[in-house]
């Protein structure tokens, strides 16, 4: 386990391992698979007509040995040429019928995963916040690669393959009764030892690969964490760290995935060993009873050659097993993230037509951890049109703030009124599309910038695009850029500078058209002579809409009707600009240290919240 100060100490694993039964697992697998029961009933038809041909075989070798087996001279040909020609057509049939299984199993391989993935990202997308606040997403990236095609290589091989030696294991036992019971009876003792075997080593094998899918996922966690944070990685120079957390994970994820294939590859050496001693004693004991005359030269051939099948599925099965026991382990971790419940409203939610944007908190409590509250006995009111500004030092709870209006968290206490009504009477897809928001930390999508800018409305048209780039100050730098508006973006938008990222989120925002618009410290990553350019742009954008920002600067409150004042978690100060000069509290003090583009005062933040 990692040091507590350790640089992943947030990231809780998703589900710890837990052991779960086969049963319920294979039986949401077939839900998969049943939209594709036509095309998997042709691939075990084909299966089964396999099988059938490999268990006739043998029958022909036997006439094929009988005719060779008369004495010396007297080879009866005819019956020798019937039984090999028939043989040949057998051999060939089975070829035709294997292609024929191999193309419907990949129309049911393919089908279910598409299947499976579009159900994974749909309730992704589902998914609340904060379920998603708290798990790494590297492990969710995981069960949805990872996991997916290790399901996906095991359907794909392994499940035709299962039916094929299940029926060439009861066929071939059933002619090898019909041949000679007694040989038979020597042929089953290996029977109860494999079968011991393989229970205990799946048991074993099944924890083990369950626990190296586990570690896989912190593993990825671990990468896209690192990959994402480089710049600021490199800044605190703490590579060295960062590796010495990913390499004593990445070895404990190489201890796992050493003994998961080790306790896997002890199955197939241990039945090849099992069939290879049989084997011998079968021989030498139809040989004694062939001399005895109790059994033909073809008989004991052709029993051998059944023995040789039987054995054959039990070593494939046995080859298999390391698939299957990784399958399992997958699939069980993608139906616990298909488990967690989605985001959804109560039963009495109705959808918000319109609204004038009037806003009233009453008395609202809130703490990620219920425990340890962020935000404490708030109670505010936002007049339709009136720009409210909140600021407070780091961790004073200002951004909790603009998760509970924007209801990606709701409060454990108190209530948010939109025109009278409680938020929570609201379906929250209807509520956040008369919102807009532009956060401090910006994300672009990958796609053009058109695109990128149309993101909040899909039906603009371009003319529409490009007027919100101009309000938003974003029109110029775009059209300097070498394909302008079809610009691509890669990596959320890494080849812009911080500042032209913004603006285009603010360009984003003028496109929605809310009638509620938060601006979460949206011109803190640009110079002041940009944010010169946008306040104008933002003044334009917030006439007559209800407006909360949340801003250090004080260019940016100073017109405010209400300024908020937050700390620890409370309001501790509230008016206007002059009201709130003339009283010569904590904003006061905050202007006198910090004339114009300077943070509150920290010390005695404290609470340990986020902001």
């Amino acid at each position: 386990m990692r040091s507590p100060t350790g640089p992943f100490r947030h990231q809780a694993p998703l589900d710890a391992p837990r052991p779960t039964r086969i049963l319920p697992i294979l039986t949401r697998l077939w839900r998969y698979l049943r939209p594709y029961r036509t095309p998997l009933l042709v691939a075990l038809l084909a299966v089964l007509a396999t099988t059938v041909a490999s268990l006739a075989a043998p029958l022909y070798l036997k006439t094929a040995v009988n005719a060779m087996a008369s004495g010396p001279g007297a080879v009866n040909l005819s019956a020798l040429l019937s039984a090999v020609l028939t043989m040949a057509a057998l051999y060939l049939a089975s070829t035709g019928l294997t292609w024929i299984q191999v193309r419907a199993l990949i129309t049911v391989t393919q089908g279910t995963l598409h299947r499976l993935r579009t159900d994974l990202f749909s309730h992704l997308q589902r998914l609340p916040i904060p379920y998603l606040d708290r798990t790494p997403h590297g492990d969710l990236m995981s069960r949805l690669t990872n996991d997916v095609a290790t399901l996906e290589t095991t359907l794909s091989q392994t499940l035709t393959q299962l039916a094929s030696n299940i029926l060439l294991l009861v066929g071939s036992l059933a002619m090898m009764l019909a041949l000679s019971p007694l040989l038979t009876l020597l042929t089953a003792l290996i029977i109860p030892l494999a079968v011991l075997t393989t229970r205990t080593l799946a048991r074993m094998s099944r924890e083990a690969f369950r626990n190296q899918q586990h570690l896989l996922g912190t593993l990825n966690a671990m990468v896209e964490e690192t990959a994402g944070g480089l710049r600021e990685l490199k800044a605190f120079g703490r590579e060295r760290r960062f590796l010495e957390d990913f390499t004593t994970t990445n070895e404990r994820f190489t201890a796992t995935a050493y003994r998961a294939m080790v306790v896997s590859s002890i199955l197939p050496p241990i039945m090849n060993a099992l069939n290879g001693l049989s084997f011998p004693i079968i021989a030498l004991a139809g040989g004694y009873l062939a001399l005895e005359g109790h059994l033909s030269v073809g008989v004991v051939a052709a029993f051998l050659t059944y023995a040789r099948q039987f054995s054959r599925p039990i070593n494939e099965i046995s080859n298999q097993f390391t698939l299957i026991q990784s399958a399992l382990a997958g699939a069980e971790r993608i139906f616990q993230l298909l488990d967690v419940e989605e985001e959804r409203d109560i039963p009495e939610a109705r959808p918000l037509t319109t609204t004038s944007g009037h806003l009233t908190i009453e008395h609202l409590t809130f703490g990620y951890d219920p425990a340890r509250p962020v935000l404490r006995d708030i109670t505010l009111d936002a007049p339709s049109g009136s720009l409210i500004a909140i600021v407070g030092p780091t961790g004073a709870g200002k951004t909790t703030l603009v998760n509970l209006l924007m209801r990606f968290y709701d409060p454990q206490e108190g209530r948010i009124l939109l025109d009278g009504k409680d938020t929570r009477t609201i379906t929250r897809a209807s509520l956040r599309s008369h919102m807009g928001m532009v956060l401090q930390d910006t994300h672009l999508f990958t796609d053009t910038i058109r695109e990128n800018i149309r993101y909040g409305r899909p039906d603009a048209t371009d003319e529409e695009v490009e007027e919100a780039a101009r309000i938003a100050e974003a029109h110029h730098f775009i059209q300097h850029l070498p394909q302008g508006y079809d610009t691509l973006l890669t990596d959320r938008g890494s080849s812009l500078s911080e500042g032209q990222r913004q603006l285009l989120t603010i360009a984003r925002a003028v496109l929605t058209d809310p009638a509620v618009l938060i601006l979460d410290e949206a011109t803190s990553s640009v110079d002041t002579r940009t944010e010169r350019h946008l306040q104008k742009a933002l003044r334009t954008l917030m006439k007559g809409r209800t407006s909360f920002v949340i801003a250090h600067r004080l260019s940016t409150v100073r017109e405010a009707d209400l300024i908020l004042v937050i700390r620890e978690g409370r309001i501790v100060e509230q008016g206007t600009h002059e009201e709130l000069m003339r009283r010569k509290g904590l904003y006061w003090q905050f202007h006198q240290h910090h004339q114009d583009e300077a943070e509150l005062p920290t010390p005695g933040a404290g609470g340990g919240s986020s902001s």
